[in-house]
């Protein structure tokens, strides 16, 4: 079990690392493109949650990010013993909740630099940082984890 809990902490280093980099390399808006224009950095912060949803609510992050945190570990101890797949996508939530607690707590603010074009759409995806991807990947395992589990339980019924 305490491997799981190593995937955790790769996330939070290197969450904390890239925006560590990105605070002491970029200017807030300086943008470096990468694969122009569709992948690039771009120094942002973040005052609220995703897409700046409820800025300046600090102390509901901190109540909420707390109570995700424990519910984390308390379901990981009791309901993943077993599954691989669940324990990596609820160590990938804990990792992504941790690092960007991390910043509300000491910044007061999120950075976030990943800004991704998706041409077929001609959409802006909103800017997100090693945190909010692990959140993304850990929410898709969780739900893959779902339909696999609901496919084994109809085959032993």
């Amino acid at each position: 079990m305490l491997i799981y809990y190593g995937i955790a902490i790769v996330i939070i280093l290197i969450d904390q690392w890239t925006k560590w980099l990105v605070v002491q390399n970029m200017n807030l808006g300086e943008k470096i493109s990468i694969v122009e224009p569709y992948v690039g950095l771009l120094s942002h912060r973040n005052k609220g949650a995703a897409w700046g949803m409820l800025e300046g609510q600090m102390w509901l992050f901190y109540i909420v990010t707390v109570v995700v945190v424990a519910g984390i570990i308390y379901f990981f101890h009791k309901e993943a013993k077993g599954s691989p797949l669940l324990s990596s996508s609820l160590m990938l939530l804990l990792g992504g909740a941790v690092g960007n607690f991390i910043d509300r707590l000491w910044r007061k603010e999120v950075v976030d630099f990943v800004d991704v074009l998706i041409p077929v759409i001609n959409y802006d995806f909103p800017i997100f940082n090693v945190a909010d991807a692990a959140l993304t990947i850990g929410v898709v395992l969780m739900i893959i984890h779902v339909f696999v589990d609901e496919k084994k339980k109809k085959k032993v019924a």
